[in-house]
């Protein structure tokens, strides 16, 4: 993950829970100190150990003892960090530092759960665009320390044509000509295709990766035959992990699961300051 953006992002975040203050600041003395442990309450992936020592590094007077590395599973009741110094800088700073980890967690987790349903090495499973703003930094990283690689980072990644610049275009043979006139050398082109005559089409024009868009797994079978092997090939749309499992052998290099970062299900998180007793 890259630091100095992430560093920027939670920056933002910080000033928008503290953009008046801490009402409960004044609970405490100006340099009154605490300790408490960061608790993983659900078994998962662990993943967003970065976001503490950034926060307390914001923030000032704090820091961060991890345990346990991003990507380790865990099981419920483990402790994956301590958190020392100023009550008003960790309290301040612990609903942003929760709130990153359990949705980072979240979708680390889940991305290792449809690897492991998917049950199928030969297939990798990528992210899309479908992020909350401001969290593509962190959601995609999520989705890396879970198994996954990375789609797009952003529409200047990679030529994408899908079907509405199909439409609006007359077909992906103009659509490729005029959208690739100023395309570099390192620019890679991907085209979503419906129909076998779209395939044809693709095919014919020496895309680098075509997306089977919305199809069976028994339909991708039978297409993937006819893509020569320098084109990759990804299936996407309605997979999730309820069918997943369905495309198992189906012969693409890629699938893109939509699901993974907005159907994000954070995973269950606390900071518990040491002294607190729990009913």
């Amino acid at each position: 993950m890259n630091h100095l953006i992430a560093q920027e992002k939670i920056a933002a975040f910080l000033r928008e829970d503290l953009s008046f203050g801490d009402a409960s600041a004044f609970l405490f003395k100006e340099n009154e100190g605490v300790s408490g442990s960061v608790v993983v309450k659900q078994a998962g992936i662990l993943c967003g150990q970065e976001i503490p020592q950034i926060v307390c590094d914001l923030l000032g007077g704090a820091s961060y003892q991890p345990f346990l590395p991003d990507g380790k599973q865990v099981a419920a009741g483990t402790v994956c960090g301590r958190i020392n110094g100023k009550a008003t800088t960790i309290l301040a700073g612990e609903r942003v530092i929760l709130n990153l980890m359990q949705r980072m967690s979240g979708i680390a987790t889940a991305t290792q759960n449809a690897l492991e349903r998917l049950n199928d090495p030969s297939i990798r499973l990528t992210d899309t665009r479908k992020t909350a703003p401001g969290l593509r930094l962190f959601d995609k990283y999520a989705v890396r320390i879970g198994g996954g690689c990375n789609h797009r980072f952003d529409l200047s990644t990679g030529l994408m044509l899908k079907d509405n610049h199909l439409a609006a275009k007359g077909g992906i043979r103009k659509a490729l000509a005029l959208a690739t006139q100023n395309a570099g050398p390192l620019t890679k082109v991907e085209v979503e295709i419906e129909t076998k005559e779209q395939l044809e089409s693709a095919v014919k024009s020496r895309v680098d990766t075509i997306m089977f868009d919305n199809q069976r797994p028994e339909t991708i079978r039978q297409w993937v035959k006819l893509v020569p092997a320098q084109i990759s090939t990804e299936a996407s749309g309605g997979i999730d992990l309820t069918n997943i499992a369905a495309y198992r052998g189906c012969g693409v290099d890629f699938i893109s699961l939509g699901f993974l970062t907005n159907e994000v299900k954070p995973l269950d998180i606390s900071f518990v300051l040491d002294g607190v007793v729990k009913a």
